[in-house]
């Protein structure tokens, strides 16, 4: 399942990004892992947050949450590093218990999963006893350990209408919940202390500045915007969804709501496109750095690793969001 990558090609693809004194200092940290990866039979997974020179220049595979945990569970490689935050990292653990899972930096955390913790949604479940738990999949283990069923960005609306009844406890991203309820009859009840400290700074005003400068511009937001942001935009919907939207449409001027480092990956792919600079930086996406994620790979450092206990109920959680599609 690895990919041995092209230097030239890497070489090209970051070019477009990054000053040519940048691309000479990192290109003999990203042939050192590759030459790493092929000793140790590691495969690296790449979030779409992460730097362009991570994504583009050593990241065997990159996609949304979704994406990433599908190829997790198809490996074959005895290590994985996980270029994404920490409850990635748990997640390619729950599915690949025999396999040596690492991350570049044990503290590249979330909001969204430090909102919440398993005795939470055991009181929760207690307060609304029989209610089906749907939880987003950026959540720490012990709290999918607590779940019915997982989602991600790309397929909440699907998992929500697979789970019986007419009520749902939808956590912890309060605001993708908001945009969830907006396409289902079902009742959610969500989780306030929940949002993405990225996508809750946007306004339904940034959209409406870029307006004014671009006649044109096509406006794609992350459905962990609130409401006002995504009801403002021409398109909401997962990383992944976001640029196959970007495929399909013929318009130059692209404003991507959501995580900095988004457009900056999709330039090379989009040669052609003028993305619109929103960059909200997530400060634990960026804590994963080519000098880190060699370190992790020649040390063998980091290691996630989830008790069984919570692990095997997690798992169960994960695998019907997979199954669901």
């Amino acid at each position: 399942m690895r990919i041995t990558q092209d230097l030239d090609e890497i070489r090209t693809k970051l070019a477009v990004t990054m000053m040519p004194h940048e691309l000479d200092q990192a290109m003999p940290v990203i042939e050192e892992i590759q030459h790493l990866k092929e000793q140790k039979n590691a495969v690296v997974l790449g979030h779409n947050y992460m730097t362009p020179d991570v994504f583009h220049g050593v990241s065997d595979f990159v996609g949304d949450s979704l994406g990433l945990a599908r190829l997790a569970g198809e490996t074959t490689a005895d290590i994985i590093l996980f270029n994404g935050v920490h409850f990635m990292a748990e997640t390619a653990k729950i599915i690949n218990p025999n396999r040596k899972v690492l991350i570049a930096d044990l503290e590249a955390g979330c909001s969204l999963a430090e909102s919440i913790t398993g005795a939470d949604v055991r009181e929760l479940k207690k307060k609304y006893p029989g209610v089906p738990v749907v939880t987003y999949v950026n959540c720490s283990a012990e709290v999918k350990a607590e779940t019915d069923v997982c989602c991600t960005s790309a397929n909440a609306l699907q998992v929500v209408e697979s789970v019986e009844g007419d009520t749902v406890i939808f956590l912890p991203d309060e605001y993708l919940a908001r945009n969830i309820q907006q396409q289902t009859k079902k009742k959610i009840i969500s989780w306030e202390q929940g949002k993405c400290i990225v996508h809750e700074l946007y306004t339904a005003d940034d959209i409406a500045d870029a307006r004014r400068h671009f006649d044109d511009l096509l406006v794609i937001s992350h459905p962990e915007c609130d409401t006002d942001v995504t009801g403002a935009s021409d398109f909401s919907g997962s990383t992944s969804q976001m640029e196959g939207f970007i495929a399909k449409s013929d318009r130059k001027n692209i404003m991507l709501v959501t995580e900095c480092s988004m457009g900056d990956n999709l330039r090379s792919r989009f040669p052609d496109r003028h993305f619109i600079s929103t960059c909200q930086s997530c400060p634990h996406m960026k804590k994963i750095t080519l000098v880190k994620v060699r370190d992790a790979l020649l040390k063998e450092q980091f290691e996630v690793d989830v008790p069984e206990h919570i692990r095997v109920p997690a798992k169960k959680a994960v695998d019907r969001m997979l199954a669901i599609g």
